[in-house]
C-alpha cells in the first residue's frame, strides 16, 4: 500500500491520478491533497477519498473547507508554504504526485525530491527553471523520478532499463540512441490561417483537437509553447544534446513520442489519448496496472501523419528551443513570462500573438547571471514577471 500526496489535487492530472487510485484501491492510498483555492471540488474530494491532510495554498479557502468538512471525517486541514513542505516530506508519505501547474509548483516538488521521495512528475516547470538544481538533488538524495507528461512518459518507455534508472544522468550514445523524437499535435490551430491567429479567442485555444486539459496548459499547446517546455524538460530528463532531440507534429496524438536508435530501429509508444494511462505506468512501475482506458483499437485509428513544425505558426517553440541552448537561465526567464503573458491572454488583456510578443521581449531584456540555488531561481522569476507586467501595461 503506497501512501500518496497529491499536488494539484482539484486539477485534470490530480482527477485523473484520483481515478487510477480508485481503480486500485488495495495498492494506493490518497493521504494528502493539496489545491490552490477550490473550496467546493476540494471539499468533493475530501468526502470522496477521505485523506488524512487537505491542503489549502489560500488561507481563506482552508478556513472554508475546515467550516464545511463533517468532523466524522478527521481530516487535518492546512495552509503556509511549512506545513505544505512537512506534508510532502513526512515520512508516512511514499509518493508525490507534482501536479500544481507553473512555478508555484517547484518549492514542494524538489522538497519531495530532496526527501528522497518517489516523485510523479507531471509539474514540467520544475525542470524547467531549475533543470540541474532538480537533478543534482535527486542524485543526492536518492530519489525515484518518473515522468508523467505523456511524451516523456513514452520515451521513458521507449529506452533501455539502464537509461531509465538513471535519468538525468544517462547516455545516450553510449546506449545505442541516435534522438528523441518528442510528438506534439499542433494544438487546434495546427491548420488556421496565419492571418487569422491574431483574432483567436482564449475559448478558441483552449479547445484542444485531442485532450482535455486546463486552460493555461491548452493555450501553451495552442501556441506550442507546451512543445518548448517539454523540450526543455527532455533535454534535463534525458540528458540530451541539441542534436539528439527532434520536434515532429504528429496531430492524431496516437504515438505519444519516439526513440530512434542508431541501428535504424524506432520504438514508439502508442495509446489513447488519456493521461490515466501516463499515470498508471508512473504509479506502478516497474509493474503495471489497470488505468481504466480504454485500449487502442487499430481499425479505428486511421492514418497517421506527421510534419516538421512551422516556426513562423508556432514562434513559441522556437523561443523555448533557443532558451534552452542559452541555459538554465534563459529558461527561467520564458517560463515566467509565459505564464505572465498566458494570464494576460485568459483574462481578455492581449491578444494570442501577443503571447509570443512578451515572452520573446523578456528573454531579450531581461539580465541573466549564474544561477547556483533555488533562491536565485525565485529571484529571476520574480524580476522577470515584474518586467513583463510593464510591458504588458504597454501593450494591453
Amino acid at each position: 500500500m503506497q501512501n500518496m500526496v497529491i499536488l494539484g489535487a482539484t486539477g485534470s492530472i490530480g482527477a485523473s491520478t484520483l481515478s487510477v487510485i480508485s481503480a486500485n484501491p488495495a495498492a494506493y492510498r490518497v493521504y494528502g491533497l493539496v489545491a490552490n483555492a477550490s473550496v467546493d471540488k476540494m471539499l468533493d474530494l475530501c468526502v470522496a477519498h477521505q485523506p488524512q491532510i487537505a491542503h489549502m495554498v489560500d488561507k481563506t479557502a482552508a478556513l472554508a473547507l475546515k467550516a464545511l468538512l463533517p468532523p466524522a471525517l478527521n481530516i487535518q486541514v492546512t495552509s503556509g508554504e511549512d506545513e505544505l513542505l512537512d506534508l510532502v516530506t513526512s515520512s508516512k508519505v511514499d509518493t508525490v504526485m507534482a501536479a500544481i501547474v507553473g512555478a508555484a509548483g517547484l518549492v514542494p516538488t524538489l522538497a519531495a525530491v530532496r526527501a528522497g521521495k518517489r516523485v510523479l512528475l507531471a509539474n514540467k516547470e520544475a525542470l524547467v527553471m531549475s533543470g540541474e538544481l532538480f537533478i543534482e538533488a535527486t542524485k543526492a538524495s536518492g530519489a525515484t523520478l518518473l515522468p508523467v507528461d505523456s511524451e516523456h512518459n513514452a520515451i521513458f518507455q521507449c529506452l533501455p532499463q539502464e537509461v531509465q534508472a538513471n535519468l538525468g544522468r544517462c547516455d545516450l550514445a553510449a546506449s545505442g540512441i541516435s534522438h528523441i523524437l518528442l510528438t506534439g499535435s499542433g494544438g487546434p490551430f495546427l491548420t488556421s490561417d496565419l492571418s487569422s491567429l491574431a483574432a483567436m479567442t482564449p475559448a478558441q485555444a483552449c479547445k484542444h483537437p485531442n485532450w482535455s486539459m486546463g486552460p493555461k496548459i491548452s493555450v501553451d499547446s495552442a501556441t506550442m509553447m507546451n512543445k518548448g517546455l517539454e523540450f526543455i524538460e527532455a533535454r534535463w530528463l534525458f540528458n540530451t544534446q541539441a542534436e539528439q532531440l527532434k520536434v515532429v507534429i504528429h496531430p492524431q496524438s496516437v504515438i505519444h513520442s519516439m526513440v530512434q536508435y542508431k541501428d535504424g530501429s524506432v520504438i514508439a509508444q502508442m495509446g489513447n489519448p488519456d493521461m490515466r494511462t501516463p499515470i498508471a505506468h508512473c504509479m506502478a512501475y516497474p509493474q503495471r496496472i489497470h488505468s481504466g482506458v480504454e485500449p487502442l483499437d487499430f481499425f479505428k485509428v486511421g492514418q497517421l501523419s506527421f510534419y516538421e513544425p512551422d516556426f513562423e505558426r508556432f514562434p513559441c517553440l522556437a523561443l523555448a528551443m533557443e532558451a534552452c541552448a542559452q541555459g538554465q537561465e534563459a529558461t527561467t526567464v520564458l517560463n515566467a513570462a509565459n505564464e505572465m503573458a498566458v494570464d494576460a491572454f485568459l483574462q481578455g488583456q492581449i491578444g494570442f500573438t501577443q503571447i509570443a510578443q512578451v515572452n520573446e521581449a523578456c528573454l531579450a531584456a531581461i539580465p541573466k547571471g549564474a544561477m547556483t540555488s533555488i533562491e536565485d531561481i525565485i529571484a529571476l522569476d520574480a524580476q522577470t514577471r515584474v518586467y513583463a507586467r510593464e510591458i504588458l501595461a504597454k501593450i494591453a
